[in-house]
């Protein structure tokens, strides 16, 4: 374990990626205290990345892709305006209520980001709001992404965990929308406090009952997909796969802006988005292996038996390094670091693999907004042009969402369990 950790310490500080690094310091351990096992790592390395569920994974980034391509994003912006745009800070609880719906269509909090920070941060500061407010409550608001279903690091989550994809997906449904719930109510009060305008829509009857119908193609997406994993009508993988038909058909021929020029470039980003995220997890499944060999797992379920503190004190504790993982450490290597490391010690204390699921996809989501990772952080600089550490300031107040939900599902159960408990029992 020295030579695992030292090896993996030296590659971190060497500003090599995690999942390298993972891999390089496995092949140490390896090379080092098992030599007489190295021919079979190739084995171990593709067996990593051989699960049926990973073709899920590019299909739900295509799909992403395709709706934010066939312009879902300005249409369910427009939507958000009909809603939440008559209060004091309209455009900051716009940005709010869209990264809830178009979380539950991209799966990712970046390209939450990415699509939602590019139209309205650039808009919010033309209406008087000032850049560090408009790039704080996009980055926090786009960590819903990761919560609300579908969601790509849940997937991951369910393959390490092998813990049904429904049941996890119904599992952060509540948390998620609590995240937003909080969000905006954060939003109203710093817009009151700050005086930032109200967004007047005068349209028609008619116009509303259009720009509904626009937006309700997009609505419906996260429903569809989720409740065919749901109902049992298809796997994950499936249901992904008539997602990517459904936002091809809706973006080129109803919406007609997505064209079919556009894309093979957008087939090729979803595959080396998706080959990148496989990498991680055949190396750190690797990583995991030795973790196995090691017996790290039930050591960990010793010591946490064996300390004389309270259930709710071992909780909060996990919970802190959840979130101090995900502040050094990106989304998909540290679900995969973390989950054989803290499960079977989480099942002692009684907390079930979904709940960790949601407590462990929750705390890490967190992550994409603090420095020096941030990834969400990094998307918001190159739109905003404010240094990270700017953004992060500003978004400290709308992550409080973040903590008050990661603190209630910790010690709530039924709000990750209730749903699951009633579709599936």
């Amino acid at each position: 374990m020295i030579v695992l950790l030292t090896s993996l310490a030296v590659c971190l500080v060497l500003g090599i990626p995690i999942g390298y690094s993972l891999g390089l310091s496995g092949f140490f351990y390896f090379l080092f205290e098992r030599p007489e096992i190295l021919p079979i790592l190739p084995q171990r390395f593709l067996a990593g990345m051989d699960s049926y569920a990973m073709i899920a994974l590019p299909l739900f980034v295509l799909m992403g892709l395709l709706m934010n391509a066939g312009g879902i994003t300005s249409r369910l912006i427009d939507f958000s305006l009909l809603f939440v745009g008559r209060f004091r800070g309209g455009l900051g609880a716009v940005n709010v209520f869209a990264s809830m719906v178009f979380g539950g269509i991209s799966g990712s909090s970046v390209s939450d980001t990415a699509s939602v920070g590019a139209v309205l941060i650039p808009e919010m500061k033309k209406k008087g709001y000032s850049a560090e407010f408009a790039s704080g409550i996009t980055v926090a608001s786009s960590t819903m992404g990761m919560i609300i279903p579908p969601s790509v690091p849940m997937i991951i989550y369910a393959l390490v965990s092998e813990e049904s994809v429904g049941k996890l997906f119904l599992g952060s449904l509540i948390p998620g929308v609590m995240i937003g719930i909080l969000m905006l109510a954060i939003t109203l009060v710093i817009s009151y406090w700050k005086k930032y305008p109200r967004e007047e829509v005068v349209m028609t009857g008619k116009e509303k009952v259009d720009r509904i119908k626009q937006s309700l193609l997009a609505l419906i997406m996260p429903v569809f997909v989720v409740g065919a994993v749901v109902f049992g009508i298809a796997t994950a993988t499936e249901s992904a796969g008539v997602g990517v038909l459904y936002a091809l058909i809706i973006g080129a021929f109803v919406l007609r802006q997505l064209k079919f020029k556009a894309i093979p470039p957008l087939m090729r980003d979803s595959i080396i988005t998706s080959a990148n995220v496989m990498i991680i997890i055949a190396l750190s499944k690797l990583y995991i292996w030795i973790l196995a060999l090691e017996r790290i797992p039930q050591i960990v379920v010793t010591v946490v038996s064996g300390l004389e503190l309270p259930a709710f004190l071992i909780l909060l504790i996990i919970d802190i390094i959840i979130l101090l993982t995900g502040t050094f450490v990106d989304v998909s290597p540290a679900i995969l670091l973390l989950t054989p490391v803290f499960l079977p010690a989480m099942n002692v204390l009684g907390v079930s693999r979904i709940q960790f699921g949601v407590i462990l996809i929750s705390g890490l989501a967190v992550g994409l907004v603090t420095p020096p990772v941030g990834m969400c952080l990094n998307v918001a600089s190159a739109i905003s042009k404010l240094g990270i550490g700017t953004i992060f300031r500003a978004a400290m107040p709308f992550l409080l969402a973040n903590i008050i939900t990661l603190i209630l599902i910790t010690y709530v159960p039924q709000l990750s369990l209730w749903l699951p408990a009633v579709f599936f029992e």
